[in-house]
């Protein structure tokens, strides 16, 4: 993870998270990363769900539209199709589910 307001660079969040889908919630630990894409304009954030039982339980070992909530914010995502180590890769547009400058409105 980066230093607050590093420009370019990648932001994120690792710690407890709680995830939400269509069949159920559970407590989970997350990390994440994300990045301003000057492109399109917008924040795409991605990261890992550490591998569990329950999360697999959860999501069935398929894809699925979830939310993310961490202590420090929340953000609809989808988490992809398992790895060989059973962590789920989850993406997202748009406000991350923790905080960082580069989704922050400019000051004036």
């Amino acid at each position: 993870m980066t230093e607050p307001g590093s420009e370019g660079q990648d932001e994120g969040y690792q710690g407890p998270a709680t995830l939400l889908a269509a069949d159920g919630e559970l407590a989970v630990t997350v990390r994440l990363r994300g990045h301003f894409q000057p492109i399109d304009g917008h924040y795409r954030w991605y990261g890992r769900i550490t591998a569990d039982p329950e999360v697999t339980e959860l999501l069935g070992g398929r894809k699925a539209a979830v939310t993310l909530s961490t202590p420090q914010g929340r953000a609809a995502g989808e988490a992809a199709d398992p790895d060989l180590w059973g962590r789920y890769r989850v993406t997202g547009t748009g406000m991350p589910p923790f905080r960082t400058d580069s989704t922050r409105p400019a000051a004036g």
